[in-house]
């Protein structure tokens, strides 16, 4: 097992289990959601780290990352003049 992968014994975390039903789910441990800041309908992404070890990321919305990333375009852009173009 290479170290990225090993448990360290001075992590305090406390131990969280689940069991992975007959249906191949899992329920996470409210306080593991909690810690990481995930929330009922954020989308996870799965990887496989190794035998037995799974990696959930949560999957960034990419319209919502966009946001804001162009400074200045919205007040540039006239938005009452465009949509009473739609309706010319």
């Amino acid at each position: 097992m290479s170290a990225a992968l090993q448990h360290d014994p001075e992590d305090q975390q406390p131990n969280r289990t689940t069991k992975v039903s007959s249906k191949n789910q899992i329920t996470l441990p409210v306080a593991a959601l909690t810690a990481a800041h995930v929330k009922a309908g954020d989308v996870l992404r799965v990887t496989v780290v190794g035998d037995g070890v799974l990696r959930l990321v949560r999957q960034e919305d990419a319209v919502l990352a966009l946001i804001g990333s162009a400074p200045g375009l919205s007040a540039a852009t006239n938005l009452e003049e465009l949509r009473n173009e739609w309706e010319k």
